[in-house]
């Protein structure tokens, strides 16, 4: 009775990592990285900046534009986004080459990241001389910092402008 279990416990196992052995995932330049809990779903294999204050610090310092994402873990917009952007190739490669990265499930007191009112899940990009892209919007008047699963396009065109203002500005 035991060996039946383990056998189909085995046999399980080798049809999954099967299925899943087709899933392109991106790996970074430097190798497969450890999963980070300040991930939060939205890309284990990026490094994610702990603080504002760090991030910020780490976009001065490395000359690389910032990301930061606000979202809560229950809500339906935000788990649609994360699970987008976390499965998207070329949106994690862009994050972990081109970027810094922030994800918050709180609110700041930093009046800076709210331009448009406190919402989630809210997209800001922040450059290196810590001046936040106001000029950097989605797709809704609504709701200017907000993106979607269906706009894709759209934030990866708010990440090239993102990039393309801090060529510029060198």
């Amino acid at each position: 009775m035991i060996r039946a279990v383990l056998s189909l416990l085995l046999v399980l196992g080798a049809i999954s990592s099967a299925f899943s052995a087709g899933d392109k995932k991106y790996i970074p330049k430097t190798g497969k990285r450890i999963p980070q809990t300040l991930s939060r779903g939205w890309g284990d294999q990026l490094i994610w900046a702990q603080t504002y204050e760090e991030a910020l610090y780490w976009s001065r310092s490395k000359n690389k534009p910032l990301l930061v994402l606000f979202h809560l873990e229950d809500c339906p917009h935000s788990q649609a986004m994360r699970k987008v952007i976390a499965n998207s190739y070329e949106i994690q490669k862009i994050l972990d080459e081109e970027f810094i990265v922030l994800n918050l499930v709180y609110e700041t007191t930093d009046k800076n990241l709210t331009p448009d009112g406190q919402y989630v899940p809210r997209f800001l990009f922040v450059d290196p001389s810590m001046t936040v892209r106001a000029d950097i919007v989605g797709p809704y008047g609504n709701r200017l910092y907000a993106y979607e699963p269906q706009d894709l396009d759209v934030l990866k065109k708010s990440m090239e402008k993102a990039k393309k203002l801090l060529k510029v500005e060198l």
